[in-house]
């Protein structure tokens, strides 16, 4: 590129949840000026759960979002439960994990098929595809119709289930309905293997800067409902209470959603921190997956999270065939969920599609809720994004059209798979005399 200054101004970038903007400006090849901004207003979903009882916390924090509404809920429930020192069965668990697996399917194959893939085939939306590539669309929309179901026959519905509570299930899923959701698995493996040979033929950039990739990390397997903090940096743990050692959350002028750095300046969150974290646990299935994409571990290139999503929906389909199994063999059997409102202090963390997600609580005497806070993994992911931009800008510039360096930060953006709306929560602002 030619020209001696550059400004770029993304006012809306598209095909991401949120309303987001970005900003550069260059001189002489240099980056004088980058912001990614983010435009969102509060949430006070933190605010709303004061007053209310223990089981009606995770029902309304789940309405944090719509992408991620089983995380939040998972997170929240685990949260709640440790502040009130409840436990949950082995059936309960086997659920919850499947539960959170088949969001993970839904997410994963919304954001790469329908969101990200038109970037690298150069149009605007995934309308054009149905003219285009019509047999991947249509796989598509049959893999996340199955997602959809997946969801509904655990939880109750697809979008913001009911079914999961304290201790346990409100309402227990029909053992033909798991066994008809395994089928249906066990018959879309093919539709995944000609999924993932499409993705495999996709350009994609080839842009790297070293990060800390953080993630939980669980010493029996791939982490997704369970585990404590891992950092790729120290290669070591801490646990879910100390998770505001790790996110050390912090404000700038240009962000409504806070900012987050733990080892380094900043941090990545998501599908390819747990693929660069936990490799070595992923269904084997899906260890293979990864080596036809071509995404070798430890991976540096921001670009590739959408190939570490399409690893990881190999790894949820073929998991969950396993502890659907699991579910149908132990026999599914209606369990004492009563419980004891009472006061407690709790800490709660799951994967969800988009990175670490931390929920913490405080319940008074009589057991309504005081003090909540939770901590969403694009809110943690932010501060890395920026500087990905920051530092690709400069060779982007050397080669690139203003439209080509535009494209390719609304796609680094996009690759992150972020949930703007669901980032930005509430500030408390005291006034002293």
């Amino acid at each position: 590129m030619s020209e001696r200054t550059l400004t770029i101004q993304v006012d809306h970038v598209t095909r991401i949840e949120g309303h987001g903007s970005i900003r550069v400006h260059t001189r002489d090849g240099r980056v004088e000026d980058l912001k990614l901004s983010i435009t969102e207003a509060g949430r006070f979903f933190e605010h709303f759960t004061q007053g209310m009882l223990p089981h009606e916390v995770p029902w309304i924090t789940g309405r944090i979002c719509g992408i991620c509404c089983v995380g939040h809920q998972l997170a929240a429930t685990k949260a709640v439960e440790d502040a009130l020192g409840l436990t949950v069965s082995a059936q309960t668990l086997r659920l919850r994990k499947a539960l959170n697996e088949s969001q993970f399917l839904q997410s994963h194959i919304l954001h790469v098929f329908f969101l990200a893939v038109p970037d690298y085939v150069g149009v605007p939306s995934v309308l054009p595809l149905i003219q285009t590539h019509p047999d991947l669309v249509k796989r598509a929309l049959a893999l996340k119709r199955l997602a959809n179901d997946y969801t509904a026959v655990l939880g109750g519905r697809a979008l913001h289930p009911m079914a999961n509570t304290l201790r346990g299930w409100r309402r227990l899923p029909e053992a033909a309905a798991v066994e008809a959701i395994r089928e249906r698995l066990v018959a879309a493996l093919p539709d995944l293997e000609e999924t993932l040979r499409a993705v495999a033929a996709l350009p994609l950039p080839d842009y790297e800067r070293e990060t800390e990739y953080v993630s939980l990390r669980h010493p029996d397997e791939y982490a997704l409902y369970d585990g404590a903090i891992y950092s790729s940096d120290t290669g070591t743990t801490v646990p879910v209470r100390d998770y505001r050692q790790v996110t050390n959350e912090f404000t700038v002028p240009h962000s409504t959603a806070k900012w987050a750095r733990w080892h380094r300046e900043s941090y990545a969150v998501g599908a390819l921190a747990r693929v660069n974290n936990n490799f070595d646990q992923l269904h084997p299935e899906a260890q293979e997956a990864a080596e036809a994409l071509g995404l070798r571990v430890p991976c540096h290139n921001p670009y590739l999270n959408n190939l570490a999503q399409v690893v990881e929906i190999v790894h949820c389909a073929r998991h969950s065939i396993e502890l659907l199994e699991e579910i149908l063999e132990a026999g599914l059997e209606p369990e004492d969920i009563a419980y004891t409102p009472g006061p407690g202090h709790g800490y709660g963390a799951t994967e969800v599609p988009r990175g670490t997600l931390f929920h913490e609580y405080r319940f008074d005497d009589e057991g309504r809720c005081r003090a909540a806070n939770a901590v969403i993994p694009t809110s943690q992911n932010i501060n890395n994004i920026e500087r990905d931009m920051a530092a690709f800008v400069p060779h982007m510039l050397q080669h690139m059209s203003r439209e080509e360096l535009t494209l390719h930060l609304e796609m680094l953006l996009r690759a992150y798979d972020p949930c703007i709306s669901c980032s930005v929560h509430m500030l408390d602002v005291e006034f002293c005399d």
